[in-house]
């Protein structure tokens, strides 16, 4: 058996690469479908969030296999060439997979270490899975595992004190830029959970000229009677956009939402006053291109970075006491998992034994003649005890010794051959 995750994140690739291989909701379902059918029905899970993408999977085969059909799905689902992401994706393995997992899961590998909202991505992501049947009993296993954990690193540490979320990073920039944002306009398109979080976090540093702009005019009413400010639709954005000093994008359209020519066109509108932009989706709402924009300021997720950077010194110290509680749930899941290994080889001697202790009990009760059934009843509870007797330490140290071993394998191989076991799959 193997555990095996593939992926990439904002550590090792670029946004737009991110944004090329970026699963929408909707599609997941049928991805998870193509990546099962492609692994035989392995347990699979799909983690994409706008800093990851990233598949779970558990096999009965080697490692290397998995991570190949993986990187070949990859391929095939998003019509993408190899050579394009290999570089940039990393690939764990068994125990390595699970403590990069719960690592996710507990926000130690996130952009703003702490951050609360990817505990409930990878939580959708595993409902969902779990919602196609693609779970199985290791994968199902392995995520109620890193839930457990994350909530001990949240309850029992400070990792997520103070301003630890990328909106609180996007705000933070913005007031680097400005300030002081009283008295700014700021236009929010999309009322997804990002931006809601933002706007929030606008509205606590003194932002009070807002417009809500979304493709449903009913969300962006709903958010303006809530944080009293002026909603507008989709088709409305171009007409408005001179009015914005900050335009904080966070929609889940698949293509951009804002060119150089809405800007250029704005600009014109407000005498070529600076506009400020934070595009914190994944696909990017707004096209790079109008970063070449003289008077437009672009930021995009990647370009929260160094805010993040600055926002975690504040809590390295958490970060180590955070490692202790995942690694020690790492060492618990591993236990489990290398165990689950040996339970074929158990069921067999088992039954190898078992089989055994029947074929001579039947012919000493042929030979011993006539029989009460109490007597009868009697000499088998006695042979079941001796096999049992006979098979508990051994039983008990082979599990000790495939939970010990990096290849349980090996130790089952010897114990099947000493047994004269069947090779069970």
């Amino acid at each position: 058996m193997s555990l095996v995750v593939t992926g990439l994140s904002h550590h090792t690739s670029p946004v737009d690469l991110r944004e090329r291989l970026h699963f929408p909701e909707e599609s997941v379902p049928a991805a998870l479908l193509a990546l099962r059918k492609r692994l035989q029905g392995a347990g699979a899970v799909i983690v994409s969030t706008c800093n990851r993408v990233e598949i779970y999977v558990h096999h009965d085969s080697q490692p290397t296999p998995i991570q190949n059909e993986i990187v070949d799905f990859l391929c095939d689902w998003h019509h993408v060439d190899e050579a394009e992401f290999r570089d940039v994706l990393y690939t764990y393995s068994n125990r390595d997979a699970a403590s990069h997992l719960f690592r996710v899961a507990s926000s130690l590998d996130s952009l703003v270490i702490g951050e609360q909202q990817i505990l409930g991505q990878v939580h959708d992501a595993f409902l969902l899975a779990q919602a196609e049947q693609s779970t199985d009993k290791v994968t199902e296993a392995l995520f109620q595992r890193a839930f457990s954990i994350a909530k001990s690193v949240r309850t029992t540490t400070n990792i997520g004190a103070g301003r630890v979320s990328v909106s609180s990073v996007a705000v933070d920039l913005a007031v680097s830029i400005f300030a002081e944002l009283k008295g700014k306009t700021v236009m929010i398109v999309g009322s997804g959970k990002m931006g809601e979080l933002t706007l929030r976090s606008l509205v606590a540093n003194g932002v009070d000229q807002l417009l809500m702009v979304n493709r449903s005019i009913e969300k962006a009413q709903a958010l303006a009677r809530e944080f009293n400010g002026e909603a507008l639709g989709l088709e409305a954005l171009s007409f408005h956009l001179h009015r914005a000093d900050i335009v904080l994008s966070s929609t889940g359209a698949p293509d951009y939402v804002l060119g150089p020519g809405h800007f250029q066109q704005a600009l014109k509108e407000r005498g070529r006053t600076p506009i400020f932009i934070i595009d914190i989706a994944v696909p990017r709402d707004v096209d790079p291109a109008v970063n070449d924009i003289e008077e437009i300021f672009l930021y995009d997720i990647d370009s929260l970075q160094e805010a993040a950077d600055a926002n975690l010194e504040a809590r390295r110290q958490e970060i180590a006491r955070s490692m202790e509680i995942v690694d020690q749930g790492v060492d618990k899941f591993w236990n489990w998992f290398h165990g689950l290994a040996a339970e074929p080889t158990i069921v067999s001697m088992v039954e190898e034994l078992n089989a055994i202790r029947q074929a001579e009990l039947d012919k000493t009760f042929n030979a011993l003649g006539d029989l009460s059934d109490k007597e009868r009843e009697e000499i088998e509870y006695l042979t079941k005890r001796i096999v049992n007797k006979i098979l508990q330490r051994p039983l008990k140290q082979l599990k000790r010794e495939v939970t010990e071993q990096q290849d349980p394998y090996s130790v089952l191989h010897l114990v099947k051959r000493l047994f004269g076991l069947k090779e069970l799959s």
